[in-house]
């Protein structure tokens, strides 16, 4: 059985000029095509900004956790595995602004 999680960080344009990041929403899913296209949603309509509320979401920085289960006599196992991934239109300058960005 996989599941998926994401957490991360958006990058956007702030209401009183420049930009900036903020903690991103955290997702869950068990299609991890569906848990794309949902950030890339939420970057498109602003809903993956967790509260900061920016006037436009450019990008995101996520890290997708691949939580692989199995249960062998009655016991459950769990394997983890951690990707980091670029979503939006960011620029080189950007990426590392988002990298640089502790969470």
């Amino acid at each position: 059985m996989k599941t998926y999680r994401s957490s991360g960080l958006v990058y956007g344009k702030c209401w009183g000029g420049g930009a900036g990041a903020y903690p991103a929403k955290n997702g869950y899913s068990t299609n991890l095509k569906e848990l794309k296209e949902d950030i890339k949603n939420g970057i498109k309509d602003g809903s993956l900004d967790s509260g900061m509320g920016y006037v436009s979401l450019k990008g995101a920085v996520m890290v997708i956790e691949t939580i692989r289960s199995i249960v062998i006599k009655g016991k459950k196992y769990t394997n983890s595995s951690f990707k980091k991934i670029y979503f939006g239109d960011l620029s080189h300058k950007e990426k590392c602004f988002l990298a640089s960005c502790e969470y």
